[in-house]
């Protein structure tokens, strides 16, 4: 079983244009759907797809139009009663695959939605695999509230993965190593908030054919206390780093329709090869594989298994700097 926690899940209402999204004009569209949205419900809803064992943990009333979405989904799910209805994101993609988000910031969480929430994860976890934190915070709860569930979640048997971005990640890594997960997915630009390091230069150089540079900083996270890092850098595919040494995978060409989902896509993959007991290099192939996938396809759409094609992507084992025994701790679960 992998639960996922969406703190501040959304529904995703996806416009699709007939040509550029030009400001001040009327814009004719050419299809619009609306999904359950939230990167943890997308994680769920990649790995349901998948066939792997998963429970959504989110926010939620009897009633509300998220929750439906997931029945309708067979997402297995749990709502916990917030004080208000679930956001709604806006999505518009344009025909070259240019896509615009327009996220409203959530409900103002009470302290008893909050208490439940985490009281519901930690159970939860006690008898999963993986927890998967992911998204960002609505309103009402702390920015370091990760840090805390990955502390309360350690004495479980349990792997935590976090995706996440800005103040709640910044504060995560204060709390290292005492709240360092089993995996972080950062993309470019969020392993340059984590480490310093330059936002364009992270995709550019691998776009050119030199990940260390990414590996370089993924490594410091390690050190700090982070059991691996996935980093995923677009069209530029992804790298992984663990104690254990660091690989890079390259996607097959595609014609990009909207990149939406694509993260959340690409830790749904990695997951579901590491819950199969694939060893690193396939888990990241098959995170990239998924990634790559769901940017392929058009508005909030994930990836099923026949859109994945794991073989056609490249993976290079990296010459990574070696841990520093001073400051790095082996995770127990990597």
């Amino acid at each position: 079983m992998i639960v996922t926690l969406t703190a501040n899940p959304s529904i995703d209402r996806t416009v699709d244009l007939l040509g550029r999204l030009e400001r001040g004009r009327v814009l004719r569209a050419t299809a619009a759907h609306i999904d359950p949205g939230g990167k943890g419900v997308n994680v769920a809803r990649a790995l349901t797809s998948a066939g792997v064992a998963t429970l959504a943990v989110l926010p939620g009333n009897d009633g509300d139009p998220l929750l439906a979405a997931l029945s309708e989904r067979r997402v297995e799910h749990i709502g916990v009663a917030m004080p208000g209805a679930a956001r709604t994101n806006i999505t518009i993609t344009e025909p070259d695959g240019t896509t615009t988000k327009i996220n409203e910031p959530g409900v103002t969480m009470s302290e008893q939605s909050l208490a439940d929430l985490q009281t519901e994860i930690i159970e939860r976890g006690s008898h999963a695999e993986w927890v998967v934190l992911s998204g960002s915070l609505p309103p009402g709860i702390p920015t370091d509230w990760y840090a805390t569930l990955v502390e309360a979640l350690r004495p479980s048997a349990c792997r935590v993965a976090i995706d996440t971005s800005d103040a709640p990640l910044l504060a995560l890594a204060r709390r290292f190593p005492a709240a360092g997960p089993d995996l972080v997915k950062p993309n470019s630009e969020e392993l340059a908030q984590l480490t310093g390091a330059d936002d364009a230069l992270l995709e550019e150089s691998a776009l050119r054919g030199d990940p260390t540079v990414t590996a370089h900083a993924a490594r410091q996270l390690v050190d700090s206390g982070v059991g691996a890092v996935l980093a995923t850098l677009g069209a530029a595919g992804a790298v992984l780093v663990t104690d254990a040494g660091a690989w890079w995978a390259t996607p097959p060409p595609i014609v990009a329709r909207s990149t939406v989902g694509a993260g959340d896509s690409s830790l749904a993959g990695y997951l579901a090869a590491h819950i199969g007991g694939a060893p690193p290099a396939d888990c990241l192939r098959s995170a990239v594989a998924y990634g790559s996938a769901a940017a392929a396809l058009p508005g909030t759409a994930l990836p099923t298994p026949e859109h994945v094609d794991i073989g056609a992507v490249t993976v290079t084992v990296l010459n990574s700097p070696a841990p520093d025994p001073a400051q790095s701790r082996r995770n127990r679960h990597v």
